[in-house]
């Protein structure tokens, strides 16, 4: 009976992950080139209920006093996935909105309180000027060039080619530093909008293309998120009623059964 609370305690704390995973998507559904998270769940590996052998450890032989048959525990979460499927196009119309079709990142550099420089990816291409004339992220971070240095934009009329090419009054300027990686699963999301890199991940030329004048929306559904979140607190409910369920017949056992 007191596994049966466990694996509906389980199945609580599980549910409540999903529910603060899909909260977050949800909350990020407009954040440009968001990308959705996942919760992987895995099977706690299979234990053997024997049942109690008071009689038989006293030289009393019991009849079926052997094994109850496998058992599991529920599950518990495996890893949170990041679903970096693309997301749909939207039009602005400014020249310093860049959006990628296909695989890769924008290299961008973040700086520490320390002043301490370390490069960092980012699907988010709602670029603009900062005050010294260097292409940023709305969040202040430098955009990098293919040599990872910042890019200065002068005054004139600038476009970007579709490899990234930063051309302005027809003068090419710089490339946007572009780059894509052999495993996915190698990227940390760092907060910002942005990743880091672990160091073991392998990074490959960029084989996508750049879009100027559009920005990547999020790839999170809003309504299936809202529906998985109806299914999640549904799901907790009734881990919460076996629960009580299960407190009442150990209640019971313990009341009336053990008095008679």
């Amino acid at each position: 009976m007191v596994r049966g609370l466990y694996t509906s305690a389980i199945g609580m704390a599980i549910q409540q992950k999903r529910m603060d995973t899909a909260s977050n998507n949800l909350s990020n559904a407009s954040t440009t080139g968001f990308r959705r998270d996942v919760v992987v769940t895995q099977a706690f590996s299979d234990v053997l209920a024997r049942r109690v052998r008071d009689y038989e450890l006293q030289g009393i032989s019991v009849i079926g006093s052997g094994m109850l048959g496998p058992m599991s525990l529920g599950v518990t979460i495996n890893t949170i996935h990041r679903d970096f499927s693309s997301g749909s196009l939207s039009q602005t119309g400014s020249a310093f909105d860049t959006a990628i079709i296909g695989q890769g990142f924008f290299r961008v550099a973040h700086v520490n309180s320390e002043g301490e420089v370390t490069e960092m990816f980012t699907r988010d291409g709602s670029f603009t000027m900062g005050a010294d004339g260097t292409l940023v992220t709305l969040g202040g971070f430098e955009v990098l060039d293919a040599t990872g240095a910042p890019i200065t934009i002068p005054e004139g009329i600038m476009s970007i080619g579709a490899g990234g090419e930063v051309i302005v009054d027809g003068e090419h300027v710089a490339t946007l530093g572009m780059v894509t990686f052999e495993s996915l699963a190698d990227l940390r999301p760092f907060g910002h909008n942005l990743y880091t890199a672990i160091e073991e991940a392998v990074q490959m030329p960029f084989a996508g293309r750049i879009q100027q004048g559009y920005i990547e929306s999020s790839n999170v559904n809003t309504v299936q998120e809202m529906v998985t979140m109806i299914a999640i607190s549904r799901a907790y409910e009734a881990n919460s009623r076996m629960i009580q369920m299960q407190d009442d017949t150990l209640r019971q056992a313990v009341n009336e059964i053990a008095r008679a």
